[in-house]
């Protein structure tokens, strides 16, 4: 399969057009992410969660170093990078390239995150009212689904990928046959594992997983795959490589 996707998938649109469609899925990753993250402090007390990866990368960082300021950057750089090492062995080479290129996604990646928080947390107050938590959970719901549909960008112009996606991707092309939905559901296998190590040192605590984290369980994967048919639809996956 691998073989097939390197020979048939060339790179068929220019860099200038890789760039521009890059650019707005690295904003529409960020842009959820932090509406996942800010809807889900805002409610108390706290039900909704953030993002599966998110979740689970935040509790390992706050187990292992504690709860300080630069718990996160840390926590998503470290196990980010882990998470390239294990991409290297499932494709069986070590591309040193695309490491750097998972590497490089992360820097700007974490300035929208940083931007994006700051604007919607002077936006958005502590939800009060059911009407407002129930608005909440859903502008919930549409972060987890504007990371799902960045995800089906940025995979199709495969320039650089953040580490758990380029994950999803190898599993995909590799070992799926091309399902969204089962290499999803299969790349949250080291998230999961992040998660139950956290939780055995933190013991009863587990914080940052919800109603939204199930919610993006369950469906990520699958609008991923939808937006693959319906979202920018002339936009075909580029040269894609997940090796041997």
């Amino acid at each position: 399969m691998a073989q097939n996707a390197q020979h048939h998938n060339p790179r068929s649109i220019s860099m200038s057009k890789s760039l521009m469609f890059f650019a707005i899925s690295l904003i529409l990753n960020a842009m959820g992410n932090v509406l996942t993250l800010v809807t889900a402090s805002h409610i108390k007390p706290a039900f909704l969660g953030s993002a599966y990866w998110t979740a689970a990368e935040a509790n390992l960082g706050q187990a292992l170093l504690g709860n300080n300021s630069l718990v996160l950057f840390w926590a998503f750089l470290v196990l980010g990078m882990l998470i390239s090492f294990l991409n290297a062995l499932l494709m069986k080479k070590l591309d040193w390239h695309r490491i750097i290129g998972n590497f490089l996604f992360m820097l700007p990646f974490s300035i929208f995150i940083q931007w994006f928080s700051n604007i919607f947390n002077q936006i958005m107050p502590n939800a009060n009212s059911v009407a407002a938590t129930v608005l909440y959970t859903v502008i919930n719901f549409i972060g987890v689904g504007l990371i799902a549909v960045a995800i089906s960008i940025y995979q199709r112009v495969n320039l650089v990928l953040h580490p758990a996606d380029d994950l999803m991707q190898i599993l995909r092309f590799k070992y799926f046959h091309g399902s969204a939905f089962k290499a999803m559901w299969a790349s949250y296998i080291p998230p999961t594992i992040f998660a139950i190590i956290a939780f055995l040192i933190t013991f009863p605590n587990l914080y940052n997983f919800g109603l939204g984290t199930i919610f993006a369980f369950l469906f990520q994967g699958g609008i991923t795959g939808i937006a693959d048919k319906y979202v920018f639809k002339n936009l075909k996956h580029q040269a894609i490589d997940v090796g041997n």
